[in-house]
This record gives C-alpha cells, structure tokens and sequence, in this order.
C-alpha cells in the first residue's frame, strides 16, 4: 500500500486523532523531549503502533528537509472522498449545507490556511479541481496545523459540471469576485450554499463565474489590490458561520 510521511507534532497528532489514515510507523528524534511527542508516544502505544527512534539525521533524512519538530510518520496518504458520498453527507446533516469550491488555488498556504478555517466553521466539505489546485499534501497538512486531517475533501475533474450537479441538488453557489456589485454583508448564507473562491492573480475563471447563482464581493475603503485567498475565504466562511449561528440561535 502507498505510504507518505507526515511531519510535525499537529499534523502527526491531528492525523491519529482523526482516524482516517493507516499509520505504519512513527519516528521520534531519540534526543528530542517534550510532555507532547511523549504523548503521542503513549497514544501510539495504545494502539499498537511501532514507535522508532532515530537520530535528528536520520529522521531528516525520513522527512526530508523540513521543520519536522522532532517526529514524523510514515502513513497512507490523505483520504479523499468521492464527490457524490461529500454531496450525499453535506444534504444528510442537521444543517444546511456548505461547501467550500476552490478555483485557480495553487499555493499550497493558501489552501492549508483555508482548510484550517474551513474546519473551524464547521463546513461540510471542500472541492477541489484536479488541474490548477494545490494537492493536500504532508506539507498543506502542517500549515493548517493537522486541521486538513479531519475536512472531507474531494478532487474533481471538471469544477463547471461539479457545481451544476450541486445546483440540481438544491445548492446556492455564490463566487467570490472582487468586481462584483453586491457585498458579503447583503448576501443571505443561512441555506444550503456552495462558496467559490479563486486564486489572487486570476480569481474564478470565466467559465466558473457564469455558473455561480450570484456573485458576492468584500467591500474595501481602498482599493490596493484584492486580499489574500486564504483571508478572503475566511471572512466570508465566518460571516456565513455568524449567520447561521443567528438563525439557530432564534
């Protein structure tokens, strides 16, 4: 079976808590003690999981030249999920959906840094192209801080047919453009919705625009450029997050 190394404390700690990746082995620097890896360490004993100690050279060696904090795991690789199963849970759970669509998002601290807010709202999913994407690598798992191993994400092959299936099943998709002449602060987020972010150079492609039912913008005093993805992903996900948390809470 294939096999990745994770590293760093959360995204090992993180990987383990969420239960969705086989571990095969973990390495711990034989020289690096802290109250945490030992806690990982009990953990993993529980479960039965070879724990090595290694030299710090070898264990950057195992995990290649990379902030690894003194352990890492060999591990299968990131779990995606079928689109259809992420669509059938989205629409099966007690809230209305939301699904988070990323276009054009190939930086991978973009996509690490919208998958750790993703979690942190409680969103149902996120979708991500096969071509023009960040893939959820060890290394997006670290900068989300592990948070990537507990969101369900699913790759597709073509963002245009996938946000037209969600249509079919009832979906509201609203793109994130710049330009566009309505404001996140008029937009209505408490319905089952799927939100489109695009990358800083191009933003959503044409294509994906047209398909959107609305599009939305973040309103600026100046205009010095678009924000960050990851930022501008977070402030819509948490205006939808306060909504909803409005309506649940009246």
């Amino acid at each position: 079976m294939k096999a990745e190394i994770l590293y760093g404390f959360h995204p090992v700690n993180e990987a383990l808590s969420a239960s969705r990746r086989t571990f095969y082995e973990i390495y711990i620097a034989g020289q690096k003690k802290s109250r945490r890896i030992e806690q990982i360490a009990l953990a993993a004993g529980r479960n039965n999981l070879p724990v090595q100690k290694v030299s710090s050279a070898e264990l950057q060696a195992i995990a290649g030249n990379v902030s690894h904090q003194g352990i890492a795991a060999r591990a299968t690789p990131y779990p995606l999920v079928e689109i259809g199963d992420l669509v059938d849970s989205a629409l099966s759970g007690e809230h209305p959906a939301f699904m988070v669509l990323l276009d054009n998002i190939v930086d991978p601290h973009n996509l690490g840094a919208i998958l750790r807010t993703a979690v942190c709202i409680g969103a149902d999913g996120v979708i991500i192209p096969k071509d023009r994407s960040a893939f959820p690598t060890p290394a997006v798992s670290k900068i989300s801080s592990g948070a990537m191993e507990h969101i369900r994400l699913a790759q597709v092959n073509n963002l245009v047919r996938t946000i037209q299936m969600l249509k079919d099943r009832g979906l509201w998709i609203v793109g994130l453009d710049q330009n566009a002449a309505d404001s996140i602060f008029a937009a209505d987020f408490t319905g089952a919705m799927g939100l489109i972010v695009g990358g800083e150079e191009k933003g959503i492609r044409p294509l994906v625009k047209k398909n959107c039912s609305c599009l939305i913008c973040i309103p600026q005093m100046k205009k010095i450029g678009s924000l960050n993805a990851s930022v501008a992903a977070a402030i819509v996900m948490y205006e939808s997050y306060r909504q909803r948390r409005v309506v649940e809470n009246s």
